[in-house]
């Protein structure tokens, strides 16, 4: 098993991640301070956490799925990365596209973190590429039904 060294912000030992499920993919992750999300900006949220994550791994942070449903608040980054080099506080861009600011307390979920493997690869130039059924098309092009 991969350990994740964690560092909370004084004060906030409360806020450590954690799973809602024992079978749940995602650290819920929780808002260290009373913020107000006011309408169409992004405002970045202190989680309170500090990670050490090892090289070859990391930490992918989502939307929470409540949050969008009932509320329509979204991440501006979504997923964002948190790289094994990072040592800073973990922050979470939240945005919040109307119609009213948004009230975030303290303690509040406001995203997940998923722990991700990474595949070890090589990216190689080359030349040409090998032909495939759907070749270049892209947005759309699968139709809509």
């Amino acid at each position: 098993m991969t350990s994740i060294k964690i560092k909370m912000k004084d004060g906030c030992a409360d806020l450590f991640p954690a799973k809602a499920h024992i079978d749940d993919a995602a650290y819920d992750l929780r808002a260290a301070a009373d913020t107000t999300l006011a309408v169409g900006k992004s405002t970045l949220v202190p989680t309170g956490i500090f990670m050490e994550i090892p090289v070859g791994f990391e930490a992918q942070i989502r939307p929470r799925s409540g949050l969008a449903l009932k509320h329509n608040l979204s991440l501006t980054n979504s997923p964002g990365t948190i790289d094994a080099g990072y040592r800073g506080e973990v922050g979470i861009i939240m945005f919040n596209p109307g119609p009213a600011p948004f009230e975030v307390h303290r303690g509040d979920r406001i995203a997940q973190m998923v722990i991700a493997k990474l595949a070890e690869c090589e990216l190689v130039a080359a030349e040409d590429l090998s032909e495939t059924g759907r070749g270049a098309g892209g947005f759309g092009s699968s139709g809509t039904k």
